[in-house]
């Protein structure tokens, strides 16, 4: 059993092949800033928009603010959240959770009150890291409005703003005494708990060791041959997946300094990159667009820009050749993986081969997957679809739930991706499909069910089915098949004002209604999701 209580699903056989090839360091994110700020105080590790941060900065601030963290009495296994934009101070929480063997909880700041009440409930969290306003929304007022639903409130520690009698950080960390060290910390042990949305509405919480998270770096840094001499930029939240392995994880145990922006702008994007000289870039297929976009106008070619990682959504060929062709150097490539099994791909190492860039999701590295049929769970044939099974390093413990853990592997240990594919050569995989009942917009998982169940409270609605649409914009919309009651009037602003009053995500509602006399079905009455999705691209198509 985990030191905070979880119940992991262990693989002594991939442990010890994971240390044996080195993909396992033994090595928290605390330790690597502490020697990053030995080796060199002095180097910049992150950017923060204009602010640059360097090495020693980050790792005082995180030693006075795990001080704070022994001053209330936080042991290991203890849950430390953070609902926070792109801003370095992230990276503080992170390295002050794992100095003292916490576990770190990344919240995505488009969530509100319904899903942070969830998730802090569920992971019984001791401290709530929050901006006071960002981007007009009050997180404090929204702390408040969940006091008295949450079982055991969190501490509530203000970033970047202050409030009369309330915690933040920067008081914390010029008052708190620092720890003199890191503390002993089993790398085995759960150091990532992180939310992402379930096919049946309620979000699952992921958990990651010290050792799974990083062998995503190791194996990153190692096929993209990155050095200390290359420069990340990263404008994916820090509180999703990817933000988190590049931006707050990568400069760290990887010693790739990473560039940051708290609110994307593609024409700021795109002079950071400049300045900065940027390397690599990691994005969902709505930055790569619209930042296209902008260098296609101002006739910039970003000369040092490398490789350029797209994923989270559906990423058209087209769109990969077109970035190939405007910027001159670099290989724009699909990639493929889940917050509980980070990165399973790589792009090819040369221009030559971007038929393979954009047409494929990757070739395999570093990870080990088998293609089963839906029906027997046996292995198909070669090229056959089939579903997604995958078994490598940096592969989840599994979840918060044991009973979600148990449904999610196989007898060998393989995690059900719950997404459909085919292996082409043995090693190129080609996403073609969800078995999962999900909607990736802009890169972040949506549950349809949770949507549903939602609108389905509504007296003016008899039934509703939720299904993705595709969208130039955001890679897939949400679009809402609605059968009104009694021939009632039901309108895309009632929709919104649904969601709204859940106290959910806007990002979560609705951008196109479909009224409808009856939805397609199965025999035995089931909703035909597929049709759905058929007639929504057909819809998309002709908007």
């Amino acid at each position: 059993m985990d030191p905070g209580g979880w119940k992991v699903r262990w693989n002594e056989r991939l442990a010890r092949l994971a240390r044996e090839r080195g993909d396992w360091l033994d090595l928290t994110v605390a330790e690597a800033s502490r020697d990053a700020a030995r080796r060199a105080p002095d180097r910049v590790l992150l950017v923060d928009g204009e602010r640059e941060v360097t090495a020693g900065e980050i790792w005082e601030q995180a030693r006075a603010l795990a001080g704070w963290f022994r001053e209330q009495g936080l042991v290991a296994g203890d849950v430390v959240s953070f609902q926070l934009p792109n801003w370095w101070e992230a990276a503080v929480v992170n390295i002050a959770a794992a100095a003292l063997g916490l576990v770190a909880n990344p919240i995505v700041p488009i969530n509100r009150d319904a899903e942070v009440l969830h998730m802090l409930n569920a992971a019984s969290s001791r401290v709530m890291f929050v901006p006071g306003q960002f981007r007009s929304f009050d997180y404090l007022a929204m702390m408040d409005r969940l006091a008295s639903r949450l079982d055991a409130p969190p501490v509530t520690v203000l970033v970047r703003a202050q409030a009369p009698g309330r915690l933040s950080l920067a008081a914390i960390t010029q008052d708190a005494v620092p720890i003199a060290d890191v503390v002993p910390v089993n790398p085995d042990a759960v150091k990532l708990l992180m939310y992402t949305s379930g096919t049946t509405g309620t979000p699952k919480g992921v958990l990651h060791s010290h050792n799974t998270i990083n062998a995503d770096a190791v194996k990153m840094r190692a096929a993209l041959a990155l050095t200390a001499n290359d420069r990340i930029f990263s404008p994916s939240p820090v509180t999703h997946v990817s933000g988190y392995l590049w931006a707050l994880n990568m400069p760290f145990v990887g010693d790739v300094p990473a560039v940051m922006l708290d609110v994307w702008e593609p024409t700021k994007a795109l002079d950071l990159m400049r300045r900065h000289g940027c390397t690599f870039s990691v994005g969902a297929t709505p930055f790569l667009r619209e930042l296209l976009a902008v260098a296609q106008q101002e006739g910039e070619r970003l000369p040092a820009l490398c490789n350029y990682m797209c994923g989270g959504a559906s990423v058209p060929p087209s769109l990969i050749y077109a970035a190939a062709e405007q910027f001159s150097h670099c290989i724009p490539w699909r990639t493929f993986g889940a917050t509980e099994a980070p990165t399973m791909t790589c792009g090819p190492a040369s221009r030559s081969r971007l038929k393979e860039a954009a047409e494929t999701d990757g070739r395999l590295h570093g990870a080990e997957v088998k293609i089963v049929d839906l029906d027997t769970g046996l292995p198909v044939a070669a090229e056959a679809e089939g579903e997604i099974l995958v078994r490598e390093p940096s592969m989840a413990l599994g979840y918060a739930s044991w009973a979600d853990t148990v449904e999610a592997y196989d007898a060998d240990g393989f995690f059900r991706m719950g997404d459909l594919g085919r292996l082409v050569a043995g090693e190129l995989l080609i996403c073609t499909g969800r078995k999962k009942d999900l909607i990736i917009r802009a890169g972040e998982n949506i549950s349809a069910k949770e949507i549903e169940d939602v609108l389905m409270q509504a007296p003016a609605i008899a039934e509703v089915a939720v299904v993705s649409m595709p969208s130039a914009r955001t890679g897939e919309a949400i679009c809402a098949f609605v059968i009104p009651a009694n021939g009632a009037e039901v309108a895309l602003t009632d929709l919104a004002k649904l969601i709204a009053e859940a106290g959910l995500a806007k990002q979560k509602t609705p951008e196109h209604i479909e009224l409808m006399d009856d939805l397609p079905r199965t025999a035995s009455g089931k909703v035909k999701k597929d049709a759905l999705r058929e007639l929504a691209r057909a819809k998309a198509s002709a908007l």
